[in-house]
């Protein structure tokens, strides 16, 4: 969930790993490819393109708070002729994967099936409207791996996944 809050947009989520895609995938509700890319890979903040179906957005990402689950995130939608332009000036990998939005209780998790040099990778994300906020997991969760950088999508676009 992002908030606007003192004039900055604020991301609060969780990741975890995904131990059953299958029984999964079977609650999906919507599907979409995503393409992504990065202008910077900055610990500190990360620039990102996006294209999706039908859409392409601009993201700018600050540093994650120490338990990796709140940081800073401002988005806005762009042509995709720019997005395509903007691609030729990203660093690292690609990132490449299929969005699966999974209902769950009250809650919808978006599960990302990675293709491409990340083939294998499954991460379900839930966006939280506070830290403090419990949510029910359900049965196809695997361990959670928020704030574990190794996860990010700009540390798969600069360096792959390393154990």
């Amino acid at each position: 969930m992002i908030f606007l809050l003192k004039k900055q947009v604020i991301e609060i989520e969780r990741k975890f790993l995904v131990s059953n895609l299958d029984e999964c995938l079977r609650h999906a509700t919507k599907s979409t490819h995503i393409v992504q890319g990065y202008l910077s890979l900055d610990s500190s903040r990360t620039v990102r393109i996006r294209k999706t179906n039908n859409k392409a957005f601009l993201t700018i990402k600050g540093k994650p708070n120490s338990a990796g689950d709140i940081r800073f995130e401002w988005e806005k939608e762009i042509l995709e002729p720019e997005a395509t332009q903007l691609f030729g000036l990203c660093l690292g990998q690609t990132i490449e994967k299929t969005r699966h939005l999974v209902l769950f209780q009250s809650h919808c998790f978006e599960v990302d099936v990675f293709s491409g040099n990340h083939k294998g990778l499954v991460i379900a994300e839930i966006e939280l409207r506070s830290a403090e906020e419990k949510v029910a997991l359900p049965p196809w969760i695997g361990k959670e791996v928020t704030g574990d950088p190794r996860y990010y999508n700009s540390s798969l676009a600069k360096d792959g996944l390393k154990p």
